[in-house]
C-alpha cells in the first residue's frame, strides 16, 4: 500500500494515504458558493485504482464522512457536485465536528467567495497515536485548515472530537 498519492481531479487535489486509507492534505477552490444543484440520491464512491475507505469504516462509531472540499461548494451543477462524493475527498470526522464548528465554517469559506476567490487547504494530522478502526481506516488525531482570499490568510486548528465551542473563531490559529 502506497503512503502518498498525489490525485488531481477537477475540483480538488489530494494526496491520499492507501496505508491509512484516509486523506493526508486537501487542496481546493471554492467554485459555486451560491450553487443549487441537488446532491439528492448522491452517495460516496470508491476509486477503483486507489485503495480507500468505504461505507464500512463509518458503521456504528461517531465518525461522518466528512467531506473535505464541501459539496456545497460544488453544487453549480451535478457533475462538479458527484466529483465531490469520491472516498477520496472523504475523511473519519467527529459527527458533531463535521455537522457543527467545522459546517459553519464552510459556509464563512461560501460567503467570502461571494467577493473574492477563496482556496483552501487542509490537512490530516495523524501520529503513531492515531486510533485504526478494526475495518482498517485510520482515524485522524485533527485538522488544520487555511483559507486564502484577497491578500488574507485564516489558519484554523481543530481536533477531531466534538467542540466546545459553536464558534470557528474559537479555533483560529495566529
Amino acid at each position: 500500500l502506497r503512503d502518498s498519492v498525489y490525485i488531481k481531479s477537477d475540483i480538488f487535489e489530494v494526496v491520499y494515504s492507501e496505508k491509512l486509507q484516509q486523506p493526508k492534505f486537501v487542496k481546493y477552490t471554492v467554485q459555486c458558493p451560491t450553487g443549487a444543484a441537488s446532491r439528492s440520491g448522491m452517495d460516496f464512491y470508491i476509486c477503483d485504482s486507489i485503495v480507500t475507505s468505504d461505507a464500512k469504516d463509518y458503521v456504528n462509531n461517531p465518525y461522518d464522512k466528512g467531506h473535505m472540499a464541501p459539496a456545497a461548494d460544488f453544487n453549480c451543477d451535478k457533475e462538479n457536485l458527484k466529483q465531490s462524493f469520491s472516498y477520496l475527498n472523504c475523511t473519519l470526522q467527529h459527527e458533531k465536528l463535521n455537522r457543527g464548528t467545522w459546517r459553519l465554517l464552510e459556509v464563512h469559506e461560501r460567503e467570502l467567495a461571494k467577493t473574492n476567490t477563496v482556496s483552501v487547504q487542509i490537512r490530516m494530522n495523524y501520529s503513531k497515536n492515531s486510533k485504526v478502526l478494526s475495518t482498517g481506516a485510520t482515524v485522524p488525531d485533527s485538522f488544520t485548515k487555511i483559507i486564502t482570499y484577497g491578500n488574507k490568510k485564516e489558519k484554523y486548528f481543530f481536533k477531531n472530537e466534538e467542540p466546545k465551542s459553536s464558534d470557528y473563531n474559537n479555533y483560529k490559529v495566529k
